[in-house]
């Protein structure tokens, strides 16, 4: 059994746990949290063990050996450096890390500390239904590209609309479209088509300096993929790859509840429909497999592909911010 520790104790960390309990391969040992009344209600709530407000004490004292890093996105790297220096296992939530340079830190030191290992919890690529997408790709005579949709309106922009400046949606905290929901979309184009030749992204920024909303265009060699998301606005658009006169249709770019094949004589084939009983269970069981097994070939092959692909998504979501001229506070190149 995987003991885990958690940072964070908003919703996406109780979906998370509420994965891990579906598993049965993890046991929520410790909680962190700023504020000693959050962190006792969640563990109650959740079963855990044990709290801590103080992050030298949890790491250092708290009985776990793999921690899930839940907190807002300018606080991971510090968060994770600190797991890897206590040979702590890490499961960072998505995106991982704001610059190549963290990126690289990171790599720098998994290579010193070989049995630490890193997760980013980028739960689509590790659905079933994105399989079936990877699949039938392979299947296409032709390729021409494709267009991912993600757009969710967040009820944080309430407040920012009210003149308030959540995380989400602050330079200070690395929050913005791009880093938030337009994150899966990348991570289904790197995973589906490799690195792109080129790259452009035309963000919509808002009142605190973000992005909003944007769209990416990603260059290959024979054909353009673009990314449309936001965090401001809603949309009902499917996302399509297209072959010559087939393509595949997918429900949005992020969830991937439903995948089509729809074929020259417009012949619909479904061949992704099996919504999970969570969306975080996938991720949560992948990674509780390589934990358990670190050496097993096949999970040290899964495990390179996972840090490879994170360290791509990082490297082409940095250029795509730094196109736009979107800097976050403090942010050191």
């Amino acid at each position: 059994m995987i003991k885990l520790g958690i940072i964070g104790t908003n919703w996406i960390t109780q979906r998370f746990i509420d994965a891990v309990k579906l598993s049965q391969k993890y046991e929520l040992t410790t909680v962190y949290s700023r504020h000693e009344e959050t962190a006792r209600q969640f563990a109650v709530k959740n079963g855990a063990s044990e709290t801590f407000t103080n992050l030298d004490s949890f790491f250092s004292k708290g009985k776990f050996d793999t921690v899930y890093i839940a907190s807002p996105n300018s606080l991971h790297f510090e968060q994770a450096e600190m797991a890897i220096q206590h040979g702590k296992n890490l499961i960072v939530e998505k995106p991982a890390f704001s610059t190549q340079k963290q990126m690289a830190k990171i790599q720098k030191m998994l290579a010193e500390n070989p049995q630490v290992l890193y997760f980013e919890a980028a739960r689509n690529i590790h659905t079933e239904n994105f399989h079936a997408i990877e699949k039938k790709l392979g299947q296409l005579q032709v390729v021409q590209g494709a267009e991912f949709t993600y757009s969710k309106y967040s009820s944080r922009y309430d407040l920012v609309l009210q003149g308030q400046e959540p995380n989400v949606f602050s330079l200070k905290y690395a929050g913005g479209a791009l880093q938030d929901l337009g994150v899966y979309t990348v991570y289904d184009a790197v995973a589906l088509f490799g690195m792109p030749e080129e790259t452009a992204y035309f963000p919509q920024l808002i009142r605190t300096g973000v992005d909003g909303k944007g769209t990416a265009i990603l260059r290959y060699p024979e054909y353009n993929v673009t990314l449309n998301f936001s965090k401001i606005s809603n949309s009902h658009m499917t996302s399509e790859i297209y072959g010559l006169k087939d393509l595949i249709e997918i429900d949005d770019a992020g969830e991937i509840n439903a995948v089509i094949y729809i074929d020259d004589d417009n012949n619909k084939q479904v061949i992704g429909n099996t919504i999970d009983e969570n969306p975080m269970l996938p991720e949560v069981e992948d990674f509780a497999r390589v934990i358990d097994d670190p050496k097993n070939s096949q999970n040290k092959k899964d495990y390179d592909y996972w840090l490879q692909l994170s360290v791509y998504v990082n490297k082409l979501i940095y250029n795509l911010r730094q196109a736009a001229h979107i800097s976050f506070v403090g942010e050191k190149k």
